[in-house]
């Protein structure tokens, strides 16, 4: 598995903490934490959760810092995770996944990778929790041309496994087959038609006629990570 160093030096010197403090409130070793803190070691779940336990925190805000959500980004309320800062959760599950600049046709761990590599990723890694999917990826937004719902710098989480509904944001490929787009839309499905519509609705909607018009969902949008502030 790729490490992802935690921001344990951070949120120390936030709290005024030294490194015997946190040993004190984990049950962890300081050798060990010193480590963490450096990045010269892996940390594992059982280590994640006694660290959120001990910062009073959510796991994923060890990884970075997310904005506030704004009044009426009702998007940052469907895409967030909710994920529990109890040690003792146990079903927290963690799957560090590629970050890539281009959506996957063919999502895979091994086609992720490539694509990380070709869209200027190459060795950038996400966490993602309790996702049983071995193909999500993050995409990175680059542009901010679906603001003010996604901005530049934000990272999508999709997984192309979860099953999808009418309203849900997913990544799709349609068009020609000779030459596909891919897009991040909001998806609506009708008797005889599938609407796309631009997730922030500043471009006209796309219908397309069920089984004349190709179209595919390649996953579903399931949070974001947001750009630090």
């Amino acid at each position: 598995m790729v490490s992802t160093k935690l921001r344990v030096r951070e949120l120390l010197r936030e709290r005024r903490w030294t490194t015997k403090v946190l040993a004190e409130k984990t049950g962890m070793s300081e050798s060990y934490l010193t480590h963490i803190k450096n990045g010269t070691r892996r940390w594992n779940e059982d280590a994640l959760r006694k660290l959120a336990g001990a910062f009073e925190m959510e796991p994923i805000e060890l990884f970075s810092h997310r904005r506030q959500q704004k009044a009426g980004d009702s998007a940052v309320t469907t895409l967030n995770p909710v994920i529990s800062s109890d040690p003792a959760h146990a079903s927290l599950k963690i799957r560090i996944v590629p970050v890539t600049g281009e959506i996957p046709s063919q999502p895979s761990e091994y086609n992720n990778q490539l694509v990380q590599v070709a869209s200027g990723y190459k060795g950038v890694y996400v966490p993602v929790f309790d996702c049983e999917d071995p193909n999500v990826f993050c995409y990175a937004v680059e542009d901010n041309s679906m603001a003010t719902i996604f901005s530049k710098g934000d990272q999508l989480i999709v997984s192309p496994e979860v099953w999808t509904r009418s309203g849900d944001i997913v990544a799709v490929e349609y068009g020609s087959i000779e030459n596909p787009t891919k897009a991040i839309v909001r998806v609506n499905f009708m008797d005889d038609f599938v609407v796309l519509e631009s997730v922030n609705h500043k471009k006209a909607p796309i219908a397309l006629v069920r089984g004349k018009d190709m179209f595919r969902i390649i996953g579903k949008v399931l949070y974001r990570y947001q750009k630090m502030m």
